[in-house]
């Protein structure tokens, strides 16, 4: 499938959008990755700060964009909207080790940028941006070293008689309701991280049998993915059998699996800075068992449920409400909990679900995580993409569960985009019917 790269009038469009959010005179400063705290290097591979690059593009380590908005008037100074752009020179015994920089003499260019200035410089300009700002949007607490060079700059300001703004001012509550929204080419690029993502599913599932190590099934999951084309997994891949699938974030992946187990497989790749989130739970011999089958079909329902409540204008948490009262009456048929929740009473969540089930997918596994409109109240819209992942859990050491039921975990999960009309699920290649997945083990 085609897929589309972001491009550099993308890039610019979302920052126009971005400073039509902020009052006339104010500044955003958005560090990327590298220049405050941790740099990319041989330790580890350098991945940009999500927010940088869905607003320039660039993915180099070691800079910083500033956006200033406009004053509108002769009166108000009236200057225009500027994206500058602070970045590491070239240098060419660098280079010869970690490969070819723009630089800031192409960057402008490159980048569709009002100007471009060495990292060197920044110290040295930055003290008249923030002195002549009306606000100044950026995320506090997240690097001292950041905070630390924000109070410098502030208290230069103030040395030369300028009038630096007092208010300091979150930056990620506008720039993240613009990511929830996912563009035309986000979408396609999604699309095909899901497809990878399946990809790799389809060869642990047929790959699968006992007396396997979990870390067998991670092997053809990153095999499958890096074929496709994603170099990067989106988040550590979870391959837990037996009683390893009730521990939530598990990523030991060295056990083998055992003839009478489940296994619990959450892995999703990240493909042109995209994310994709997959999860199915599948028996290790290839057949389900009675019990296994009646844990699992709960689960399914939950699922079809929640993703059925996945329309524009319904509430955020409305798939999670549709799978819990699903997965609350499967437990009460099987004698897991005792009575059915009574009419009009507040739903209090089982041990046995201990998790929810859905979160944003973008540029992050957890895209835009906590971010809340102004009234509290999130509504689903047209172009945001978020997992649908609900799971049933019953670890070796709950006493209050029948015996029968201990060791079991399952979670199934897909990414959901919302449309105007029906939900789409973008991961909807990976079989999980019980027949489906028993089909696909058979033809391993």
């Amino acid at each position: 499938m085609a897929t589309t790269r972001i491009s550099r009038r993308e890039h610019q469009r979302r920052r126009r959008k971005l400073l039509r959010m902020m009052a006339p005179g104010s500044l955003a400063i958005v560090p990327g990755a590298g220049v405050f705290g941790a740099d990319g290097g041989m330790a580890s591979a350098f991945r940009q700060d999500s927010d940088f690059w869905y607003l320039s593009g660039f993915a180099e380590s070691g800079a910083v964009l500033a956006l200033r908005r406009g004053r509108e008037g002769r009166r108000n100074g009236g200057d225009k909207d500027a994206a500058i752009l602070f970045c590491r020179e070239r240098n060419a015994l660098e280079e010869l080790y970690d490969g070819e920089r723009l630089g800031p003499q192409r960057a402008a260019k490159a980048l569709g940028l009002d100007a471009a200035h060495p990292l060197s410089e920044m110290d040295a300009r930055m003290p008249a941006l923030v002195g002549a700002a009306s606000a100044i949007h950026c995320s506090l607490g997240e690097h001292s070293d950041f905070d630390q060079r924000l109070s410098g700059w502030l208290a230069q300001a103030r040395a030369k008689r300028l009038r630096p703004a007092d208010n300091i001012l979150g930056l990620k509550p506008l720039l993240h309701e613009l990511r929830l929204i996912k563009s035309a080419a986000e979408i396609g690029l999604m699309r095909r991280a899901a497809e990878i993502t399946v990809e790799g599913h389809l060869r642990a599932l047929r790959a699968c049998r006992p007396g396997l190590l979990e870390g067998n099934l991670e092997a053809e999951l990153l095999y499958g993915f890096l074929r496709g084309g994603a170099r990067n997994t989106a988040y550590p891949c979870i391959v837990a059998g037996g009683a390893n699938a009730c521990v939530l974030h598990y990523m030991a992946n060295d056990a083998p699996l055992g003839q009478d187990d489940l296994v619990l497989v959450d892995a999703g790749c990240e493909y042109e800075r995209y994310a994709a989130d997959l999860t199915r739970t599948f028996p290790v011999a290839g057949r389900f068992s009675p019990k296994q089958r009646a844990l699992y079909e709960i689960v399914l329902e939950a699922q079809q449920a929640a993703i059925a409540a996945c329309r524009p204008g319904a509430l955020f948490d409305a798939p999670d409400a549709a799978a819990l009262k699903v997965m609350q009456d499967g437990l009460v048929r099987l004698g897991l909990l005792l009575d059915e929740q009574p009419d009009g009473a507040a739903a209090e969540r089982p041990a046995f679900c201990p998790h929810r089930t859905s979160h944003w997918l973008g540029l992050d596994v957890h895209d835009c995580s906590g971010d809340r409109p102004e009234d509290g109240v999130r509504t689903l819209a047209p172009g945001m993409v978020l997992t649908v992942e609900p799971g049933l859990y019953v670890p070796p050491g709950m006493k209050e569960a029948p015996s029968k039921w201990r060791g079991m975990g399952v979670r199934i999960e897909d990414d959901v985009l919302i449309t105007a009309d029906r939900p789409q699920v973008l991961t909807s290649g990976a079989p999980k019917s019980v027949e489906d997945i028993e089909r696909v083990m058979a033809s391993g």
